[in-house]
């Protein structure tokens, strides 16, 4: 094997660079005790990266530390309506103002005949706001008026067509069988009036699932409302506050006596609609005994219940504190996944401040059962709340 022998030119060169080398490392030995400093530094910023938290981590800790810097923080019944009169224009503000037509017209789509109530099937329409489908289920027998109750049905692929009783598809059928979902013909069973609307982007007002793909609808229907300068939870309270005004419109509705009553999102819309509408005498609230700060922190993404800004002046028990004094009833499984006990307990005791100031009370109806409603206290507690 032939040696390897390096060039005169080669070997010179190397030697150049080791002396250059020796060079610079002792012409570092000079330098200043802050240069060197910064070069160490440098170093070990390196070695040692600053951390940066997640997205999710920095909104769980945003979410602990929110304002909510509208509490009521008052004891008397005066300190409570000017608290409500306040933090219910401040709310009204964050859901855009939210207005339902002065003028409508009604269309009848069908009714439907049963030895206990009928059911119409219909859609109120107005110029410039999208229509909206109902379906009021009156008693059988007997010309009222009656009291009024607006059922507002919560997720799902059906609308306000479980809520009514609208059984006659399969697959309706097994989602009121799950969660004893068909309240609105429950209580027209009770000699109520009843009406359920179709909320966005429920049922009818869905249409094709499949446009949005494995996103939730909600979420997407958020956003795009958002770009268009409104808030979805806005727009869904504006139909059932029109829902209500079509009510008052009726020979067979008592306009005075109107409750309203909601499972799951239902029954925030009814916490809502109750909030900001004195003339509903009382409301039940199931399944939605929860708070947006806590649900917040985890992974939540249903834009149906988002108040932007919300959590800078309150949350869910200043919002269901603006009922107070007016009878309200919430509805609590002990087996609802979906309802935090320590913070449930954390809104109760919030809520309750508000209507101890009116020397009032809140019922609760804790019941061995998940995320259903279960109607127990809920048909005599509308019965002596809605009594002429």
């Amino acid at each position: 094997m032939t040696p390897h022998v390096e060039s005169e030119d080669a070997s010179s060169t190397r030697r150049r660079w080791l002396r250059g080398g020796v060079r610079f490392a002792a012409s570092c030995v000079g330098l200043s005790s802050a240069t060197q400093h910064l070069f160490a530094g440098l170093t070990a910023a390196r070695q040692q990266p600053q951390p940066v938290p997640s997205v999710h981590e920095r909104i769980r800790s945003d979410a602990a530390d929110a304002p909510l810097a509208m509490r009521f923080a008052g004891k008397s019944r005066d300190e409570c309506e000017a608290w409500q009169a306040k933090f219910r224009a401040k709310l009204l503000e964050l859901l855009g103002n939210p207005r339902p037509p002065a003028r409508w017209q009604v269309v009848r789509e069908a009714e439907l005949r049963w030895p206990d109530h009928v059911r119409e099937e219909l859609v109120l329409t107005a110029d410039r706001v999208a229509p909206l489908p109902i379906h009021v289920l009156r008693p059988a027998t007997g010309s009222g008026p009656w009291p009024a109750v607006l059922c507002v049905h919560g997720h799902g692929a059906f609308g306000h067509d479980a809520v009514a009783g609208k059984d006659d598809d399969p697959e309706v059928a097994r989602a009121i069988a799950a969660s004893n979902y068909d309240y609105a013909r429950q209580l027209v069973r009770e000699g109520f009036l009843t009406a359920a609307p179709c909320l966005t982007p429920f049922g009818r007002r869905l249409g094709d699932r499949a446009g949005y793909g494995n996103q939730d609808p909600c979420a997407v229907t958020f956003i795009r409302q958002q770009l268009l300068g409104r808030v979805l939870m806005g727009e869904n309270l504006r139909d059932l506050l029109w829902t209500l005004d079509y009510l008052r419109t009726r020979s067979d509705a008592a306009a005075d006596r109107q409750g309203c009553v909601g499972l799951s999102y239902g029954g925030r819309m009814t916490m809502l609609t109750a909030a900001v509408e004195p003339r509903v005498r009382v409301a039940v609230v199931s399944g939605a005994l929860n708070v947006m700060q806590e649900r917040v922190q985890g992974h939540y993404s249903c834009g149906a219940q988002v108040i932007p800004n919300l959590l800078q002046f309150g949350d869910v028990p200043e919002i269901a504190s603006l009922v107070a004094p007016r009878p309200l009833l919430f509805e609590v499984g002990r087996d609802d996944k979906l309802i935090d006990p320590r913070w449930a307990d954390i809104a109760l005791e919030r809520i309750r401040r508000a209507y101890d100031a009116f020397d009032a009370h809140i019922t609760v109806d804790s019941f061995l059962a998940g995320h259903v409603w279960h109607g127990a206290l809920a048909v005599p507690f509308l019965q002596r709340a809605l009594r002429a």
